[in-house]
């Protein structure tokens, strides 16, 4: 069992260090509003993360991933929300750019409360959907009861996922003046932004129906 979930753990970390839609938010904020509005994000990542644990632990979790309506009706919304989200990044890119805004206006450059949009984005994170409806209960040990596998997984899962991205943070943070300078601060809004779109489009014109939910990634 120990064995088991070692492994389980191993999966889990790997599948927090790969980059995805919620690290291109973060970064996003990090590089609009500072280290303070990011890590507010991650902490409604985290709360996302824990949303899709409770309906996992609760049976709910199944029960949409059987469903094709379901599973469309969630990749459409998620990759609308990361398209609007990349978006509103260039936009409000172009126009910080258009205005030479000061450096310090805070959560209003990025646009909307960060932590509601770490939340938001990452319960539409269709990614996330299918880890925790498809792998995450494979990952069980077969000698723990299942409920309580699963919850002590979703939760190591939120820790990872918390510290793995205020580390990420934190990193930025350090190389804050680099990104203050107003031609890599211009790039990097580009790049977010189209990093954004493009994983909502990847997302919402993925092809398959319901069993795409049980392939990892």
């Amino acid at each position: 069992m120990l064995t088991h979930f070692a492994a389980s753990l191993g999966v889990l970390g790997l599948l927090t260090i790969v980059p995805g839609p919620d690290m291109a938010v973060v970064t996003r904020r990090a590089v609009a509003a500072g280290p303070g509005d990011a890590l507010r994000t991650v902490g409604g990542i985290t709360a996302g993360l824990l949303v899709w644990g409770v309906l996992t632990v609760a049976g709910l979790a199944a029960v949409l991933a059987a469903s094709p309506a379901a599973h469309l009706v969630v990749r459409l919304l998620g990759g609308g929300y990361l398209v609007f989200l990349g978006m509103q990044a260039l936009r409000q890119n172009r126009h910080a750019h258009a205005a030479a805004a000061p450096a310090d206006t805070g959560t209003r450059r990025a646009g909307g409360n960060p932590w509601r949009t770490g939340l938001v984005g990452n319960i539409l994170n269709p990614k996330i959907a299918v880890f925790y409806t498809g792998l995450l209960p494979t990952l069980v040990p077969a000698r723990m009861p299942a409920v309580w596998a699963m919850t002590l997984l979703v939760l190591l899962h939120a820790a990872l996922t918390l510290a793995w991205l205020s580390g990420y943070v934190f990193l930025l943070s350090k190389i804050r003046p680099v990104l203050e300078r107003p031609r890599i601060r211009r790039a990097l809004g580009r790049i977010t932004g189209i990093v954004l779109i493009g994983f909502g489009l990847a997302a919402a014109f993925a092809s398959g129906a319901s069993p795409g939910w049980n392939r990892p990634g």
